[in-house]
């Protein structure tokens, strides 16, 4: 359902109220969804959000730049004047900082770890299929090439064919020369005759 039509059916329910009809349940539309406290979000587009984070947390530029910001901080928060210290000695604030970094990288290094599970599930069932088709071709060529070779069996080959003919040749030129033979003989002219 739209948001055009989700929309629509909120006014047609409220001038309902107002004008104490009582509407319609239509039971060919689903029904529009009641509000939520929660808030809404996008699976897909959070999913890809934190695929992108913990694709940047597991790289050496995340961890450069994390040593470069502590590094900073600690060295500002000791030699800089007394009043412009945010942060003293035990650094309870970096901790803090720290802490929450990681509260929210686990979770988020956990979702992606998830998506990738899944997608590597699909294209492993994928695979999986093509190497089922594969197999079968594979199977069904193998007894068709095995059909062949039967069938050739009783078929005439190309040299079984050109090895008939030259005896067929020799057989007619023996022929002829036999009956070459027998024309030049003076008694088969009178037999002839």
């Amino acid at each position: 359902m739209g948001v055009e039509e989700r929309e629509s059916a909120k006014e047609r329910a409220r001038a309902a109220a107002v004008t104490g009809e009582r509407t319609r349940v239509r039971l060919d539309m689903p029904r529009a969804p009641r509000r939520s406290l929660l808030p809404e979000y996008d699976p897909e587009a959070f999913g890809r959000l934190s695929e992108k984070i913990a694709r940047f947390l597991g790289t050496g530029r995340f961890i450069v730049w994390m040593t470069v910001l502590i590094i900073v901080w600690v060295t500002w928060n000791v030699s800089a004047p007394a009043p412009l210290r945010f942060d003293e000695y035990p650094f309870i604030f970096l901790t803090l900082a720290l802490s929450l970094q990681a509260s929210y990288a686990a979770p988020l290094i956990l979702l992606a770890q998830n998506r990738q599970d899944d997608r590597d599930r699909v294209t492993h069932e994928q695979d999986r299929k093509q190497n089922e088709r594969s197999i079968a071709d594979t199977e069904y060529l193998t007894r068709e090439i095995a059909a062949l070779r039967l069938g050739l069996g009783e078929v005439a080959t190309r040299d079984w064919i050109r090895s008939e003919l030259e005896e067929r040749f020799k057989e007619l030129e023996e022929r002829r020369y036999e009956e070459g033979q027998h024309e030049t003989r003076p008694s088969a002219r009178r037999h002839r005759e």
